[in-house]
């Protein structure tokens, strides 16, 4: 089943992102992950097995960074082993790239492109 993305979320702007968090109580994920699903950045957020956080969120409006940020108020932190962080550095490129495109104005290929600000 297909899930239907948010009204507020521009499509080709969502990322998604698999992190595994440590440190959360069962009670904790049960009140993280509607937290979470009520952002009105994030698509969608749901808990997989092995303390997989999978969410999809909007690009423009919110990135890696602050996806941590709201682990770490819930008391939970990143599991940090070399795939991880490695995982992580390429999410923090994506996220710059996407932010980079949605604030990119297109250009005619017939006219001189617009000069450096």
């Amino acid at each position: 089943m297909i899930k239907a993305h948010k009204a507020s979320n521009q499509s080709p702007f969502l990322l998604r992102r698999k992190l595994t968090v440590e440190g959360l109580t069962e009670s904790q994920w049960e009140d993280f992950i509607p937290e979470l699903n009520h952002h009105p950045c994030v698509d969608f957020a749901e808990r997989k097995s092995q303390n997989r956080l999978v969410v999809t969120f909007d690009g423009t409006h919110c990135s890696t960074n602050e996806l941590i940020g709201l682990v770490e108020a819930q008391g939970g932190r990143l599991k940090l082993d070399w795939w991880e962080r490695r995982r992580l550095a390429w999410y923090r490129f994506t996220d710059d790239n996407v932010r980079a495109n949605a604030k990119h104005e297109p250009f005619c290929c017939s006219k001189i492109p617009p000069a450096k600000k």
